[in-house]
């Protein structure tokens, strides 16, 4: 069955950390609409495929908020959905999987009317430019090749995107081969964490993240066919216990805006009506 990177990479893991990490201490409050000036604060639970998109819309939405204090964290939003069936302190959640909005919203877990919709994932076959593989020939066979020994997905219980990849090696008659390579991240930017650093051979990780400054410069990538797995359809909800729920109105317009539709669609994502 599958293996797990050992402690042998944790040095290389910390390269990555900041997309992992978890950032954010406050404690949930009543969820009124509006906080007091002293306590400005909108704490946000994203996917880690968001990262570089999420990071760049935020630039302009500190300047234009100089009195709030946006803190994100990135992870796995199969993880960050367990964790907010208990309440965990985040007013807005921006998940890679709409499923798991919908069941908080099924839960009660969320402000009625706040979900929404914001992109559609892709997925690629990812390796360094010192790889062997002939990706641009081969495409996905190129995973098959006697060199590949270990294949980095994320975990695909938690992880939406490592449920395409699995689908899409199961939709090539893969997954049976391969199964025994398989390394499985936490989320898709430790999967990208371990085929960026060398502890994996090769990787099925978001466009997202193959498209951003940290990765595209240092490796090449075939993209996988969206037929070739279910639609990674992306989306969010305000919280109800949110403690500034109009900050987090107002960005949620941001991310379904011109602002926030440009950087998504700079870093690969499809954005609804496109």
């Amino acid at each position: 069955m599958s293996r797990r990177i050992t402690h042998h990479h944790a040095s290389v893991l910390l390269l990555f950390a900041v997309l992992i990490s978890g950032c954010n201490t406050k404690s949930p409050t009543s969820g009124s609409a509006t906080a007091s000036p002293s306590a400005a604060k909108l704490t946000i639970a994203a996917a880690s495929d968001l990262k570089f998109a999420l990071d760049e819309i935020l630039v302009d939405f500190r300047k234009n908020e100089p009195g709030l204090n946006v803190q994100v964290s990135y992870g796995s939003s199969g993880q960050f959905y367990s964790q907010l069936l208990n309440q965990a302190p985040f007013d807005l959640y921006l998940s890679a999987d709409l499923d798991y909005v919908r069941k908080l919203n099924e839960a009660g877990k969320i402000v009625p009317g706040s979900e929404f919709p914001y992109a559609e994932g892709r997925i690629v076959v990812w390796v360094r430019s010192d790889s062997t593989l002939d990706l641009a020939g081969d495409g996905t066979n190129a995973l098959q090749d006697h060199a590949v020994k270990k294949i980095a997905v994320a975990n695909p219980q938690h992880a939406p995107y490592g449920r395409a990849a699995v689908a899409a090696l199961k939709h090539f008659n893969l997954f049976d081969k391969l199964e025994s390579k398989l390394v499985y991240g936490e989320n898709i930017a430790q999967t990208a964490q371990f085929v960026e650093s060398g502890a994996a051979d090769v990787g099925i990780i978001a466009l997202s993240l193959a498209s951003a400054p940290a990765m595209k410069d240092k490796g090449r990538f075939v993209a996988v066919p969206p037929t070739a797995h279910p639609p990674l359809l992306q989306g969010g909800a305000i919280l109800s216990w949110a403690q500034d729920r109009a900050a987090a109105e107002r960005l949620r317009g941001v991310l379904v805006g011109p602002v926030g539709r440009a950087a998504l669609q700079k870093y690969g994502f499809v954005v609804p009506g496109e």
